[in-house]
């Protein structure tokens, strides 16, 4: 095996197992809060992987260029969305689960208007 194809398959390797990682968290996690959470992390860093793993696989500049700009992408965008998923659970009075002992939103934010009071 040539350097190549041992780190493309290291990289491959350590993305699947981050989204694997991120497979039991949804299937394990009491509540859609923490679900939510185990996804947007790992999920995340498993995707990271991957690109990087078909990066260095294809090894052209062009290739990389584009995995870059996907994993710059979902680095910026899977966090927004994992907190607007949260934020649209806690307003539509999703519950949490019962290990859960503090809410420290709580009589904090205005429904109304959408607005957080400090």
């Amino acid at each position: 095996m040539e350097l190549k194809e041992i780190v493309t398959l290291a990289l491959a390797a350590i993305g699947v197992g981050f989204i694997f990682i991120s497979s039991i968290g949804i299937i394990k996690l009491p509540d859609l809060y923490t679900r939510v959470h185990a996804s947007g992390k790992t999920g995340t860093l498993g995707i990271i992987g991957v690109l990087l793993a078909v990066a260095v696989h294809h090894g052209d500049l062009i290739a990389a260029a584009k995995m870059i700009a996907l994993i710059a992408f979902f680095w910026l965008t899977a966090p927004v969305a994992a907190h607007m998923l949260d934020r649209a659970a806690y307003l539509t009075g999703v519950e949490r689960a019962p290990q859960t002992v503090q809410d420290d939103l709580a009589g904090k934010y205005d429904v109304e208007q959408g607005r957080l009071r400090s």
